[in-house]
């Protein structure tokens, strides 16, 4: 298993931002940068030496979440103090809050639509630290626990604002225990896709959605009012997301015609995460009714059927969730033939 570090706001946004002439825009964005170079260095270091196994308390009931808040207080140690433990009251601090509810709400909907036990299937304890470094515009999982920052308040707010973003990153746990897929090219932007997936999809079961009521934006309310934009990525319209003056526009491509090859961002895997995304986008709408049920359902028994290769092209994903819907739902179900129609519109081919 390999632990990677997986961040909500991609790199190129960021360089964007890094290279503003306000330096309220590029201080901050370059220092995400620095930290976030820091953190990739750092996780891969441990992944090679190894990290500390971590395993759920005694005290931990299965079934039940077993969630803990920590305050870096702006700093960047890890976790910081701890300020919310399970079972606490909520206290004054809206962002402590928010991160508490939003690791429960993830929680919930994998245990009660997948029966899976926490992001490993086995109770692991879900740690989250808030208020980490100054003006740090990103959250991330590192691999063992997830880490918020405030935003700079002038392009970014506070990021356990959208439940999506928490869910977001807490899949890439859930992806690490399970598909383990490899974090470049295709591979990676099907890692960040099946996040992206789950982020909405928590955000829905949270709000009782059907696929006709979502909005299928990932990141909406994190953005702040001076910019032009609704949202990080839109699983509806890849591409149209932001167009800004200071971000620029959502290069996400829609389908495999607009396919970007690129060596930043390992690969792209936060750009042509678009096309699964609209797939799947394609295919639970198609369906109707909650997401999670039936087109989710397929996507997750994917995730964990032990068949997705860690390397896995976007066609051999594509081919198992086929295989998938007909295995769960039958042959000529129409969750067949909504998954097959999708990846036909992306124009990705099943093998």
């Amino acid at each position: 298993m390999t632990r990677v570090f997986c961040t909500i706001v991609p790199p190129h946004v960021l360089d964007k931002l890094a290279r503003s002439e306000d330096p309220a825009l590029s201080g901050p964005a370059r220092r995400t940068l620095q930290r976030d170079a820091y953190e990739r260095t750092h996780r891969r270091l441990t992944t090679v030496i190894g990290a500390p196994t971590v395993t759920p308390p005694a005290a931990a009931a299965e079934g039940k979440p077993h969630r803990t808040i920590y305050d870096a207080q702006h700093r960047t140690g890890l976790p910081g103090k701890k300020v919310r433990d399970e079972g606490d009251e909520p206290g004054r601090d809206a962002t402590v809050n928010r991160a508490y509810a939003g690791l429960g709400a993830t929680f919930e909907l994998f245990l009660k639509a997948y029966g899976r036990d926490s992001i490993d299937g086995c109770g692991l304890p879900l740690d989250a630290t808030v208020h980490y470094d100054e003006e740090y515009n990103n959250a991330f999982w590192n691999g063992e626990q997830m880490v918020f920052g405030d935003g700079d308040g002038e392009i970014f707010l506070d990021f356990t604002l959208p439940i999506d973003v928490i869910g977001h990153e807490l899949a890439h746990g859930v992806t690490q225990y399970t598909a383990n897929l490899t974090y470049f090219g295709q591979p990676g932007a099907l890692n960040e896709s099946v996040s992206d997936v789950f982020g909405a999809l928590i955000k829905q079961y949270t709000l009782g959605q059907t696929a006709a009521e979502a909005d299928w934006l990932i990141g909406a309310g994190l953005l702040a009012p001076r910019v032009s934009g609704v949202a990080l990525r839109s699983m509806k319209a890849p591409g149209t997301a932001y167009d800004d003056d200071v971000l620029g526009k959502d290069p996400q491509p829609a389908t495999m015609d607009a396919y970007v090859r690129t060596g930043r961002d390992n690969g792209g895997v936060h750009i042509n995460s678009g096309i699964p995304n609209h797939a799947f986008y394609l295919a639970a709408t198609a369906l109707g009714g909650h997401a999670w049920e039936r087109a989710g359902q397929v996507w997750y028994d994917v995730l964990t059927g032990g068949e997705l290769k860690e390397d896995a092209m976007f066609a051999e994903f594509a081919t198992l969730t086929v295989s998938a819907a007909k295995a769960r739902f039958g042959d000529g179900s129409d969750e067949l033939r909504a998954v097959a129609k999708a990846w036909e519109q992306v124009g990705v081919r099943t093998l």
